[in-house]
């Protein structure tokens, strides 16, 4: 059975609005929670970027639910700092955490001051920094020289058992990919055939009986009208192909070229709807391309009517959907 999630974007709302927003959400029968780890928001108009790894400690102490953070290790991180960060976490709380691992944005590791390698270079960087971390969380005392570089590193403090590695991937190439060593996929809402075909190539890559997650973007408000300008307020900035989002630098940019963006071309991007039951039949087909956990993204500001609406119509609904 599929399990449903809130996700906590530290993009748009302040970290201690989120709190408040997860604790909500598990009153309201959400069963899990993710977010993401940014340095700069989308755009200006969104406005924060709270630190994802401060925020999850006291989020995961204020509820029972299991957490998962996506960040991009290699370049503003370290691996073995991510190692212990995911570590300290999971030891904390047990079996509770997951930890996804992309090949980033510029957006947010360019902050270093290093160049922006290539996609293929990035993947290569991002496998090292998978394998470096895992030893670590094995006990092993890692030296490694490569595109990320480690001098006799152990980890002391591990969790008895290791959190998942869930690979992110958005499109087919960097899923099929990521099948062969991720513990597991997490992806966004693409129109559903592409997201079929993003499933199918994780599964060929290797990824067959493997945990996945999606992150449903979606806009829900009290009348279309609404649900479409929070949609476009907040979100037109994040439609564009990957090699556009991973490779501008700042929310300005983003912000300029989505000035092209008009309202209804939203539509084919986050699902906006007023209507409960569309979102249903909506994630009724999530669930049969076989997704484990799904993690609803409401992109407007408007965050404690959906998370009311939802549990009491669209998750109850779904419950004993099989996946």
């Amino acid at each position: 059975m599929a399990r449903f999630g809130y996700h906590a974007s530290h993009e748009q709302l302040k970290p201690s609005a989120l709190l408040k927003y997860v604790q909500a959400a598990h009153q309201a029968g959400f069963s899990c929670i993710s977010c993401s780890d940014h340095f700069h928001p989308w755009s200006d108009r969104q406005g924060e970027s709270g630190y994802a790894w401060s925020w999850l400690g006291a989020a995961m102490q204020s509820t029972p639910l299991n957490f998962g953070v996506v960040c991009a290790p290699g370049q503003r991180y370290h691996p073995a700092i991510i190692a212990q960060a995911a570590a300290t976490l999971a030891e904390m709380f047990p079996q509770r955490f997951w930890v996804a691992l992309g090949s980033g944005q510029a957006l947010n590791e360019m902050i270093t001051g290093d160049r922006w390698p290539v996609k293929a270079i990035r993947n290569a960087r991002l496998k090292e920094c998978a394998d470096v971390i895992r030893a670590l969380w094995r006990g092993e005392t890692v030296t490694h020289y490569g595109l990320v570089c480690v001098e006799e590193a152990k980890l002391y403090t591990r969790p008895p058992v290791a959190p998942l590695i869930i690979g992110a991937a958005i499109t087919p190439p960097t899923a099929e990919w990521l099948g062969s060593w991720a513990d597991g996929l997490i992806t966004i809402s693409h129109p559903h055939e592409k997201l079929k075909q993003v499933v199918e190539a994780f599964r060929r890559g290797g990824g067959q009986g493997k945990p996945m997650y999606l992150k449903v973007q979606l806009s829900y408000a009290a009348d279309e009208d609404t649900a479409l300008q929070g949609a476009f307020d907040q979100w037109r900035t994040n439609i564009f192909q990957s090699p556009v989002l991973a490779d501008l630098r700042h929310p300005k940019q983003f912000d300029a070229i989505a000035e092209f963006v008009k309202p209804m071309d939203m539509y084919k991007y986050v699902r906006i709807s007023a209507d409960s039951q569309q979102h249903i039949e909506w994630l009724k087909q999530d669930i049969e391309l076989g997704f484990n956990e799904i993690y609803l993204h409401n992109v407007n500001r408007e965050q404690q009517t959906f998370i009311e609406v939802f549990g009491k119509q669209v998750i109850p609904a779904l419950e004993g959907v099989k996946s």
